[in-house]
């Protein structure tokens, strides 16, 4: 075991262990942001840059910090290591200056994207935005295109994360879409406008960071924070039937994989149970999810399925119980 102190937290993790899921494993503020890892995805990370953490001490053997701030999902902890995130003035500049970088092509479009209310770009951007951009360049512009039967590509929100292709690669038979060009020319799309057709292709959308693809069954539909989500599960020949279903009143609006609190999937599902499951009776309720108190999800009516008011007979006061 190596014994590494994050923000003036002691933590002992195994060897190999990255300083990212080292953060994690206390929990809390501490954790850095990550928009491009993804712990399920092997070679995910280093792309968006917003985990970047200061090393105030290399290790035991070397005392000597690190002039430059490292990317913390792919640097390696060493035994006797000093990090520094949220306690770092360094650190939160250049978080902040990432999330602006972010936001150059990527439009604030969030009243008319499915995404609002989930988006880990959304969070960053009210952590760390600015509330004027300084770029006086024009933006990048693409017309949407569906790059599935039911998935809606809108490359203006992509922020080049490569999440959707690596999923591709590792959980789908054939990848058919990736990066195409370079540099300020990038984008993400398919060859010669093919399709991405499997029984595992819904997954891109569940991984996608921001509102870059999402849902056609879904889009415009509903917000996330007016339905309700509930853990369901039924007996899958393809996959483990295991997930999240956003409900109107009676109606299933969409299905999803069931998420973490880092927001990654636990585990994929196929595209029968995503998109052609909307009925209650496809499914066995298991119950309401259990959804992070800080979440636009959880500021509305869904605050009744996690809180009771108790009345004190005696003393005619109501408790807040949680």
């Amino acid at each position: 075991m190596l014994r590494l102190t994050i923000d003036n937290i002691t933590v002992e993790v195994e060897e190999g262990t990255t300083i990212l899921n080292a953060a994690r494993k206390i929990g809390g503020k501490i954790v850095p942001p990550a928009m491009c890892y993804y712990s399920k995805l092997k070679g995910s990370g280093g792309k968006c840059r917003t985990c970047l953490v200061k090393i105030a001490n290399t290790s035991e053997m070397d005392p000597r910090p690190i002039p430059k701030l490292v990317p913390s999902c792919s640097t390696l902890v060493q035994n006797g290591m000093v990090v520094e995130n949220t306690i770092s003035e360094q650190v939160l500049k250049e978080r902040k200056a990432i999330t602006e970088f972010l936001l150059i092509n990527h439009p604030l479009d969030c009243p008319v994207c499915d995404q609002a209310g989930e988006c880990d770009l959304q969070n960053l951007s009210y952590e760390h935005g600015l509330e004027e951009t300084r770029y006086e360049e024009e933006r990048r512009e693409f017309a949407p295109i569906d790059i599935g039967e039911k998935i809606k590509l809108h490359m203006n929100r992509c922020i080049l994360c490569y999440r959707c292709v690596y999923t591709a690669e590792q959980i789908i038979n054939e990848r058919v879409h990736g990066v195409l060009y370079r540099g300020d020319k990038a984008e993400i799309s398919t060859f010669v406008e093919n399709f991405v057709e499997n029984d595992f292709s819904g997954n891109i959308i569940d991984v996608c960071p921001v509102g870059a693809l999402t849902d056609r069954t879904f889009r415009f539909k509903s917000r996330v924070w007016f339905t309700n989500p509930m853990d369901a599960h039924r007996n899958c020949e393809k996959c483990s039937g295991k997930v999240a279903l956003w409900m109107f009143g009676d109606d299933v609006y969409r299905v999803t994989g069931r998420k973490d609190k880092y927001n990654e999937v636990e585990e994929f599902i196929c595209n029968e149970c995503r998109f052609e499951k909307k009925k209650t009776s496809d499914w066995i309720i298991e119950g309401p999810r259990k959804i992070n108190r800080t979440s636009v999800i959880s500021q509305n009516h869904y605050e009744k399925l996690t809180k009771q008011s108790i009345i004190n007979p005696t003393e005619g006061k109501t408790e807040q119980q949680e």
